[in-house]
C-alpha cells in the first residue's frame, strides 16, 4: 500500500466551485470551469476540480444554507447529486459520468463533504451498507456544525461507523474521485471532537486502496495538532474562510511563518482558496455580492508570492471563462510555476515594520521575496549577499522582469501592500 504523502508531491492545483456559486454551482458551471482549465491551464499544473458545498441540496440558490432542508440521500443513508442541478446524475448514476468528463481532459474531480451522517438519515434510521447497523446506531447528536444543519457527527467507537465511511469512501471511488474536501473538521476550537473521525477516515481511504488528497476544513488548524496532521491528511487550513479583503491576507504572513516548518513532499498547510477573478456569481459571502475580486493588482502578486513561496495549495476561487488577460497571466506564471512545485526549505527571514522577507530554493535558483504589508510605499535596503547561500551575480524580479545586481546593500521602493519576487539568474 502507498504512503499517502506519495498521492500530492506538490501543492494541489485547481478550482474550487465556492467563492463564485456558493452552494448553488451546477454540472454546467463544473463542466465549462474544467473545459477552461483544460485549455488554459493544465500545462502550468492546475489539474483539480472541485465540486464544494451542497451538491446533493435540491433547492440550494446561493451560499446561505437552507436549515433542515430535504438532501437527496440513497438507501445507505449516503448523499447523492441533486439531478435537477448535475442532470448526469440521474437514476442513481451519481458523479460516475462528469467524474469521467473531468477525467477524459486529463484533469482530476474532487467533491466536498461535511463531516458525519446525514441528520435525515438519522432521523429516517435508514442502513448502512456492508452492516446490520443504522445512521441512528452511530450518530453523535450533540457533535453538529455551527453554521450548517445538515449532519450529525459519527460516534467512532460505534459498530457501524467505520463501515459507513467506508462505504463512502468505495461510493466516492466508483465516480472517480480523487480529491475529497471535508468540512467542520479541522477548526483548532472544535479540534479535539474530531480528532477520531479523521483518524477514521484516514484508515478507510488507506484501506480503499483510491489515491484521494484528503484536505480538511475550516480552520484555524492548531499548531499543537502538526503532527497529527502530518500523519492523517494531505491538506489543512490555516484560517477560515478567505475573502477579498487585505486585512486577511495581512493575517496570513504570520500564519504562513508559523506552519512554514510542516510543510513537506504530500503535506500541505493550507491558506485556503484564491478569490481572484469573477466571484460572487451566486455567493453573499465574503463581504460582497457578484464582483470582480476587490484586491488591487499589488495584492494579489503579494498573495500569489506568499502562497507560492510558503508552498500552499492552490485552490481558483473565480469563474474561470470570465478571466481577464490579468488574471490569467498570474495563473501562467511559469516562475511561480516553478517556485511551488520546486522549492523547497522556504521560511521568513524577517519581519520589520511590516517589510516581510522570505527566501527558498530550487534546483536552478534562489528566491527572495519582499513584501511590504504597510499602507505606504517604503524605500528598503536589502543585503542580497547575506541571503544567498550560493554565489550569483544577478537577480530578476519576475513580476517587472527588471534585474539587479547581488550587492552587499540594494536599495528598493516598494508599493504598498506590494512585493518584489527576486531569483538568481
Amino acid at each position: 500500500m502507498k504512503a499517502f504523502r506519495t498521492w500530492a508531491q506538490t501543492p494541489p492545483k485547481g478550482w474550487n466551485s465556492w467563492d463564485c456559486f456558493g452552494a448553488a454551482v451546477t454540472e454546467e458551471d463544473v463542466r465549462q470551469n474544467a473545459a477552461y482549465m483544460a485549455e488554459h491551464l493544465l500545462d502550468y499544473g492546475w489539474e483539480y476540480v472541485v465540486v464544494d458545498i451542497q451538491w446533493y441540496e435540491p433547492n440550494a440558490d446561493s451560499s446561505v444554507y437552507h436549515p433542515f432542508t430535504d438532501l437527496e440521500m440513497d438507501e445507505y443513508s449516503r448523499l447523492i447529486p441533486a439531478v435537477n442541478r448535475f442532470p448526469s446524475a440521474k437514476e442513481g448514476a451519481g458523479f460516475k459520468e462528469l467524474g469521467e468528463y473531468i477525467h477524459s481532459l486529463g484533469l482530476k474531480f474532487g467533491i466536498h463533504i461535511m463531516r458525519g451522517i446525514p441528520r435525515q438519515a438519522v432521523h429516517q434510521n435508514t442502513p448502512i451498507k456492508n452492516s446490520t447497523y443504522t445512521a441512528r446506531d452511530i450518530a453523535k447528536p450533540n457533535s453538529i456544525s455551527p453554521w450548517n444543519t445538515d449532519m450529525y457527527g459519527v460516534d467512532t467507537s460505534k459498530p457501524g461507523a467505520k463501515e459507513y465511511y467506508a462505504s463512502l469512501i468505495e461510493l466516492y471511488a466508483s465516480w472517480g474521485v480523487d480529491f475529497l474536501k471535508i468540512d467542520d473538521i479541522a477548526d483548532s476550537k472544535l479540534y479535539g471532537g474530531h480528532i477520531d473521525e479523521i483518524a477514521l477516515i484516514r484508515e478507510v481511504i488507506d484501506e480503499s486502496g483510491r489515491e484521494i488528497v484528503l484536505s480538511l476544513s475550516p480552520g484555524p488548524a492548531s499548531l499543537e495538532h502538526g503532527s497529527f496532521l502530518h500523519n492523517h491528511a494531505n491538506m489543512w487550513r490555516l484560517t477560515d474562510d478567505y475573502w477579498d479583503n487585505w486585512w486577511q491576507l495581512y493575517e496570513m504572513f504570520e500564519k504562513s511563518a508559523k506552519w512554514s516548518p510542516f510543510v513537506r513532499p504530500g503535506n500541505w498547510p493550507d491558506c485556503d482558496m484564491l478569490p481572484l477573478g469573477h466571484i460572487g456569481v451566486r455567493s453573499l459571502d465574503g463581504g460582497g455580492g457578484d464582483r470582480m475580486t476587490r484586491f488591487t493588482k499589488a495584492e494579489q502578486k503579494s498573495m500569489m508570492s506568499l502562497w507560492s513561496i510558503f508552498k500552499s495549495p492552490l485552490m481558483f476561487g473565480g469563474h474561470l471563462p470570465d478571466n481577464d488577460d490579468w488574471t490569467l497571466s498570474l495563473l501562467q506564471n511559469k516562475d511561480l510555476q516553478e517556485l511551488i512545485e520546486l522549492g523547497h526549505g522556504g521560511y521568513e527571514v524577517s519581519r520589520t515594520d511590516d517589510i516581510v522577507i522570505w527566501y527558498s530554493k530550487t534546483e536552478a535558483h534562489e528566491w527572495i521575496a519582499v513584501f511590504n504589508l504597510n499602507d505606504e510605499t517604503r524605500n528598503v535596503e536589502l543585503n542580497t549577499n547575506d541571503l544567498l547561500e550560493y554565489p550569483a551575480k544577478q537577480l530578476e524580479e519576475i513580476w517587472s522582469k527588471n534585474q539587479i545586481a547581488v550587492q552587499d546593500t540594494t536599495k528598493l521602493m516598494i508599493e504598498p501592500h506590494d512585493v518584489k519576487l527576486f531569483k538568481t539568474i
